[in-house]
Formats: structure tokens, sequence, C-alpha cells
């Protein structure tokens, strides 16, 4: 479970607008700064901040997120956010606004309801688990395994058939 250090690596995707969920899995991982190392930008909307580390704090995630300088709060248009807000939560509803008013971006979210709401209004998303894909075949780190487990071992649910999915198409599982 070995973290290779390598600066910023950025791919084509200029920035990432990223939900509670997926910061909080990645801190309680202590993984957080791949997302500085795999995106040019990383973008929360206030109510994401306030989600995690106001809401938030003394739960796991709390810390390491307020103290993460990078991170970069932005708050989304209102006329964008309004007819989301119905569908999803707050933070994800800000986090999906916000990724729709900047070019090039993708929005990292963990529910699947949140998703499919994203994907509708024609967001590219990706998860937990995709940042730890992507972070594998970037060579930042050695096995997503290990992580898998962390987050299962916290009392996150990860859906099993994504799970043996991830893990074959990374050369984990057989």
């Amino acid at each position: 479970m070995t973290t290779k250090s390598q600066p910023n690596s950025a791919t084509t995707d200029a920035a990432i607008i990223a939900d509670s969920s997926p910061l909080i899995s990645l801190a309680i991982l202590e993984q957080l700064e791949l997302l500085t190392q795999l995106y040019q930008r990383v973008l929360i909307p206030p109510a994401v901040w306030s989600e995690v580390t106001v809401q938030g704090a003394g739960l796991p995630g709390s810390l390491a997120v307020s103290q993460a300088a990078w991170l970069d709060i932005q708050t989304p248009d209102p006329g964008i956010l309004q007819p989301l807000a119905i569908l999803v939560d707050r933070g994800e509803a800000e986090a999906i606004a916000l990724a729709q008013s900047v070019s090039n971006s993708i929005v990292l979210l963990d529910d699947a309801r949140a998703r499919r709401v994203a994907e509708r209004f024609g967001m590219r998303c990706i998860g937990t688990i995709g940042i730890l894909r992507r972070a594998k075949r970037a060579g930042l780190i050695s096995d997503i395994k290990p992580y898998v487990r962390q987050l299962q071992n916290s009392g996150i649910f990860i859906a099993p058939n994504l799970v043996e999915a991830v893990l074959r198409d990374v050369g984990e599982l057989s």
C-alpha cells in the first residue's frame, strides 16, 4: 500500500469537482493528494466544505480536508443549482452545478443516484474507486485492493461487482 510521490502529473481533465463522500474516503485512506496529482485543479462547493469540515467536525476525514490548502471553494451558479437541489442532496447538487460551469471538468461522486443525475445533465463522473484506478494506472499507488479493504473496514459500502470489475481490470484479480 505504498504511494509513490510524483510532481503534479495532471491528466487532460483541467478540474475535478468533489462531493463529500469521496473526499472523506480519500482522507480515510490518507490519499487526498491523489486528486492534486491527477488533476490540475480540485474544486469543492461551499455545501461540501460545510458538510465535511463544519457539520462533520471530529468525524473521519474532517481534519484532513480542512487542512488541504489546495482545495478551491467555489460557489455554483444559483440558476443551475435550483433544479438539481430537488433531485439530490445539497452537496451533490452544488458539485454537479459547479461542474456544469467549469469547462473540461469531471465530477467526483460516489452516490449512484447523484451520478445518474449528473450524467443526465451531460457531466462526466468518477468515484473514489475510479480515482484509485487512475492513480494505479499513473503509477501513483501500487495496489488498489488494500485501499478497498480499508474503506470496507471503515464501514463504507462499495458494490461487490464494482470492486470485482476494477480489481480484474487492473490485474489484481484473476
